[in-house]
């Protein structure tokens, strides 16, 4: 396997208080044909810019191999400032030589662009087909679409198959084409919740792939949520819990509950799953009458009532002491 051309390690980035990239990965080689899956919003075309060199992570690395042509296809180009497309299109490579100039003129040629266009008159179809030829045109080391055929018609997506299948470059590719996913793609990047997952074949095995992570997940965090309804049972009913306030199992309970506070739950796969085990309804004092509810062994509820107008009595105190030992 050729090395990375191109790495980011441990990328981090947070828009608000909700991290949209936490700790993802990615890894392109010369003949790379990756395609970056996830939900809409999940960060894939940030994750793209990142690799780019266009928006700084707040933590990670990214490493370029010295030497290496990166060229970016972005959703919105920005022509402004150009006279012409052309203009725009050689701006992105050295076009000093004939050939440069050659296959810039043809790429436009294929997109239906004359070149001379004024950037300022375009349609946004336009102005990605430009934008395209330019990322296309250089024949770089690593190629990052992002949308490649958005206003492209059929054949012009079939052209465009086998203009990447015949560039050596490592490339990124993302796109909502799934035909396209399926025939050009060789391994699968999954972004989601923030996180990278890596499937070494294409997008053809990917849904059953994703399916079996999600169930696999959901049955971890159904274990984890038995396991803490087991140990809040030790902590309601065990005496000698109560007594003796056993830390180590305490600092244990506390650690699963930050664990499952902290699980993210992937969208669009069904609710995550209700907190397990039975409700504990807290004690309410003050100046009226109020019902209480102790929990005592085998499961027996009793009711208390009360009217304490100025402090609270025994029954109460003993619930805030529960409950003080559980959250």
């Amino acid at each position: 396997m050729p090395p990375p051309l191109l790495q980011l390690q441990d990328i981090s980035l947070s828009f608000g208080v909700m991290p949209l990239l936490s700790g993802a990965t990615l890894a392109v080689a010369a003949g790379d044909r990756i395609c970056l899956v996830g939900r809409n919003g999940s960060g894939k075309s940030t994750l793209l810019r990142i690799a780019a060199g266009l928006v700084q992570a707040d933590t990670g690395e990214r490493f370029a191999q010295p030497g290496a042509t990166i060229q970016y296809l972005p959703q919105e180009p920005d022509l402004a400032g150009f006279g012409t497309t052309l203009a725009y299109v050689e701006a992105g490579f050295d076009s000093a030589t004939a050939d440069g100039r050659h296959r810039a003129l043809y790429l436009m040629k294929e997109l239906g662009l004359s070149g001379d266009e004024d950037p300022a008159s375009l349609s946004g179809g336009e102005a990605r087909r430009a934008a395209l030829a330019r990322a296309l045109a250089p024949s770089p080391d690593i190629l990052l679409l992002d949308e490649p055929t958005n206003h492209l018609d059929l054949p012009g997506i079939e052209w465009l198959e086998r203009e990447l299948a015949g560039m050596r470059a490592g490339i990124v590719l993302i796109s909502h084409d799934r035909r396209l996913l399926e025939r050009f793609s060789r391994s699968t990047v999954w972004l989601d919740r923030g996180i990278t997952r890596i499937l070494d074949e294409g997008f053809e095995a990917f849904e059953p792939w994703r399916d079996a992570v999600l169930e696999q997940e959901a049955g971890e965090q159904h274990k984890l949520g038995r396991k803490i309804a087991m140990e809040e049972d030790w902590l309601r009913y065990g005496v000698t819990a109560r007594r003796t306030r056993n830390q180590r199992r305490l600092t244990e309970l506390h650690a699963l509950r930050r664990k499952r506070k902290e699980h993210r739950a992937a969208q669009g796969h069904g609710p995550a799953r209700s907190r397990p085990g039975r409700p504990v309804r807290p004690a309410r004092c003050g100046r009226a009458w109020r019902f209480e509810i102790l929990w005592r062994s085998r499961d027996r509820a009793e009711f208390f009532h009360t009217n304490h107008a100025r402090r609270p009595g025994r029954h109460c105190r003993a619930q805030r002491r529960r409950q003080d030992d559980i959250a």
